[in-house]
């Protein structure tokens, strides 16, 4: 099992004094906590350091940790330029990029902000499918590409990345069509579904997928994107949780609850709830602390830290029976 933790690069969970330079600070102590990974998110809906621009920062002031995103939108950005960008991360990191990408959202979370990009909402899930099948056909070394919607020719020398075929590239969603998609062109699943039933179902969906694309369940790397909070009294941690709800998305707890997954009690009811998400699939977790200010995201990501034993040895446990 790889745990991992999504820094708080967003306005809306700072305090008044918090520094955004702390950032770097902040992961360099979930490294050293033993955390597998750190993620940024994606957004225009409310300010934030550019998620990018974050993980250029984080290249070369981490050692091992695998840097992500959960996750990209890609059509906030011109398909070759981003392809340089990602390429150059993974490079500057020594190969630990992973991307995860997504099509945005109906409503206010994704069909404004391709008005503001200047592209159509029609067709979003075929144009993200060309976009990364071109990212990776110019980390090959491609000098022309033709799709359905990108067309190019005459493509001039771009930067490799790291690794060849640059870095692993996963989806969110949780769709049907998202589901066969994952199995057949994507090396990950990231999604947030609030039943562990459902993501073991979603699984299944992807394996068949693969399998009938010849491909294997180890090609694809099951994930799950997870918001948490560890309090031992039950009421107070559901209040900071709802407050984190109400700063990040502008609804209650009880809503956003209802659309992803959130874990909220005791280390010991936290631990439970993520086995049944290992138990389900699941290889690797991204966590979301639920907390507002710098301070209080340090005290949530040192108390997570003592779970990542157990969850590990879950895990391997679990790995054991099914071989």
């Amino acid at each position: 099992m790889d745990i991992g933790v999504l820094l708080p690069t967003g306005t809306a969970q700072w305090g008044e004094t918090d520094d955004p330079r702390e950032l770097i600070g902040f992961g360099r102590r979930a490294e050293r906590l033993g955390f597998s990974s750190l993620f940024v998110n994606d957004s225009l809906i409310s300010p934030r350091v550019e998620a990018l621009t974050m993980l250029a920062a984080l290249a070369p002031t981490t050692d091992s940790v695998t840097l992500g995103t959960a996750a990209l939108l890609p059509f906030l950005r011109r398909p070759v330029q981003a392809a340089q960008s990602l390429a150059s991360i993974d490079l500057l990191s020594g190969g630990r990029l992973t991307v995860t990408v997504g099509a945005g959202f109906p409503g206010r979370f994704g069909q404004p902000l391709y008005t503001l990009s200047e592209v159509p909402w029609a067709g979003r899930f075929t144009r993200l499918d060309e976009t990364v099948a071109l990212w990776r056909a110019l980390w090959d070394g491609a000098t022309h590409f033709h799709g359905q919607i990108l067309r190019l020719d005459d493509i001039p020398p771009m930067t490799r990345p790291f690794r060849a075929g640059g870095p692993p590239v996963w989806l969110g969603g949780a769709t049907p069509s998202a589901l066969a998609r994952t199995g057949r062109l994507y090396d990950g699943w990231l999604p947030y579904p609030p039943d562990p039933a459902d993501y073991a179902s979603g699984v299944a969906a992807i394996r068949s997928a693969g399998a009938d694309a010849g491909r294997s369940a180890e090609d694809i790397t099951c994930a799950l994107f997870v918001s948490v909070r560890i309090d031992d009294d039950a009421e107070r941690g559901r209040r900071e949780m709802d407050a984190y709800a109400q700063a990040t998305y502008g609804m209650p707890l009880d809503q956003l609850e209802k659309i992803q997954a959130v874990v909220t009690g005791s280390a010991a009811q936290v631990r439970e709830r993520l086995e049944e998400y290992a138990a389900a699939g699941a290889r690797h977790i991204v966590t979301r602390l639920g907390a507002l200010g710098l301070r209080s995201q340090r005290d949530q990501l040192e108390r997570l830290a003592e779970l990542l034993p157990a969850l590990r040895k879950l895990t391997l446990t679990q790995k054991l029976t099914w071989s």
